[in-house]
C-alpha cells in the first residue's frame, strides 16, 4: 500500500512520483522525483497501483511548456495500466485486484450540450489525467471509476499502456479522416500513435503510406505492412483518400493537403501544433479537400477501440524504461530516440 495509508478509501498517504518541476526542454530534465500526497479518492474513486505508464508526446508538451500547466508540480502520464488497491463506495463495481486502465479523459460535466449530444470530448469543463489531475509517472494514481477502463488479462502491461492514449486518439483520428473502405491513407509522423493507427487502418483493408523523418521509423512502418515509407516532406506514390498528421509540425499541413486526392480529408491528431503556413486555396483546399482537427476522445471511442484491438491485436513496438528513468525516457522522445512507444515500468 502507499506509505502512510492502511488502505482506507479517503486517499490518505503519499506516493513516489515524478512532477514537472519547471518547464524547460526535456534535455534539461524538467522533471523531478518527489514524495507527494495522493489525490483524494472521492466517492467514485479508485486507488491504483501503477504497473506501466506510456510516455506520450503530450507529456513532453507539458514538460516543455507548449501546454500551459494547470496544476503546479503536476505528475504527467495518462496511459496507465495498474491494479485497484482501494475503492470509493460508488466505484461502479470495481474491486480490489481488478486490472484497470487510466486514460487522458478524466472527467466531464455530463450536463452541457456537448455531453448531452455524445460529444463529451468537447465539454468545456473536461479534465485530463496528467494535466488537471496527477497522472501515472508514479507508483500510485487515483481515477474516477466512471473514466477508468476494464482491461483484459493476458496482454503484457507495457503493451496495453500505449493503447490507452496513442491507440485511442489514433482511432478517433482515423474516424475523423473518413477513410473510405479500401482507401489510401497517408500517415505523417510515425511514433507511438501512428504505428498503432496504421495497423488499425490496414486491418480494415486500407493501403497505408508513411511519411516520416526517422529512418528507423520508416523501417518499422514497412515491417508492419505499410505500402511505402518516405521522408516527411516527400510525396506519396499515389494520391491519398485521407491523411492523418501525427507530427506536431504545422509546416506539414500544406504538404499533406497537397497529397490528397479530390474529396480527401486531413485530420490533425495532436493537441499541439506549430504554426501552419499560409495555404493556397487552389492547391490545398479546392476540389472539396477537408482539414479537420481532433480533440481528445470520448469514452465510447476508448471502448470501441479496445473492442477492435480484441479482434485485431496490434504489434506494439515498445521501448521499456524503469519508472526511475522517466526523465530519460522523455528526453529520448524529444530527441527522436524512441521508435514506437516508450513505456515506464514499475520498479
Amino acid at each position: 500500500m502507499p506509505s502512510g495509508t492502511d488502505g482506507a478509501t479517503d486517499g490518505a498517504g503519499t506516493t513516489r512520483a515524478w512532477v514537472v518541476d519547471r518547464t524547460a526542454p526535456a534535455a534539461e530534465h524538467p522533471l523531478r522525483r518527489v514524495e507527494r500526497p495522493l489525490d483524494p479518492l472521492g466517492p467514485a474513486g479508485l486507488l491504483v497501483e501503477v504497473r506501466a505508464c506510456g510516455v506520450c508526446r503530450t507529456d513532453l508538451h507539458l514538460a516543455e511548456g507548449d501546454l500551459a500547466p494547470r496544476v503546479p508540480h503536476c505528475t504527467p502520464g495518462h496511459e496507465v495500466v495498474g491494479r485497484v488497491l482501494a475503492t470509493g463506495p460508488g466505484a461502479g463495481g470495481f474491486a480490489r485486484g481488478d486490472r484497470v486502465g487510466i486514460a487522458w479523459l478524466a472527467g466531464t460535466c455530463g450536463t452541457c450540450r456537448y455531453c448531452a449530444a455524445g460529444r463529451e470530448n468537447l465539454c468545456p469543463h473536461s479534465r485530463y489525467t496528467g494535466w488537471d489531475l496527477h497522472g501515472g509517472y508514479a507508483q500510485h494514481a487515483v481515477v474516477d471509476a466512471r473514466y477508468a477502463y476494464r482491461l483484459p488479462e493476458g496482454l503484457p502491461d507495457e503493451e496495453l499502456a500505449p493503447l490507452l492514449c496513442a491507440g485511442i486518439i489514433g482511432y478517433r483520428a482515423l474516424e475523423r479522416a473518413e477513410l473510405p473502405s479500401g482507401g489510401r491513407l497517408g500517415v505523417y509522423g510515425f511514433g507511438a500513435s501512428a504505428h498503432l493507427t496504421a495497423q488499425l487502418a490496414m486491418a480494415r483493408g486500407a493501403t497505408v503510406h508513411v511519411m516520416t523523418r526517422a529512418e528507423e521509423a520508416r523501417r518499422l512502418a514497412l515491417g508492419l505492412g505499410a505500402a511505402s515509407a518516405a521522408g516527411a516532406y516527400d510525396a506519396p506514390p499515389e494520391p491519398l483518400d485521407a491523411a492523418i498528421l501525427f507530427a506536431p509540425v504545422g509546416d506539414l499541413v500544406p504538404v499533406a493537403l497537397a497529397a490528397l486526392d479530390r474529396g480527401g480529408t486531413l485530420a490533425v491528431a495532436g493537441i499541439h501544433l506549430t504554426d501552419v503556413p499560409a495555404l493556397n486555396y487552389q492547391r490545398h483546399l479546392f476540389q472539396e479537400r477537408t482539414l479537420r482537427s481532433v480533440t481528445a476522445n470520448t469514452r465510447a471511442d476508448g471502448r470501441a477501440y479496445l473492442a477492435e484491438v480484441a479482434r485485431h491485436r496490434p504489434v506494439v513496438h515498445v521501448q521499456r524504461y524503469p519508472l526511475s528513468r522517466a526523465d530519460e525516457a522523455l528526453a529520448d522522445l524529444a530527441a527522436d530516440r524512441v521508435t514506437g512507444a516508450a513505456v515506464l515500468i514499475a520498479d
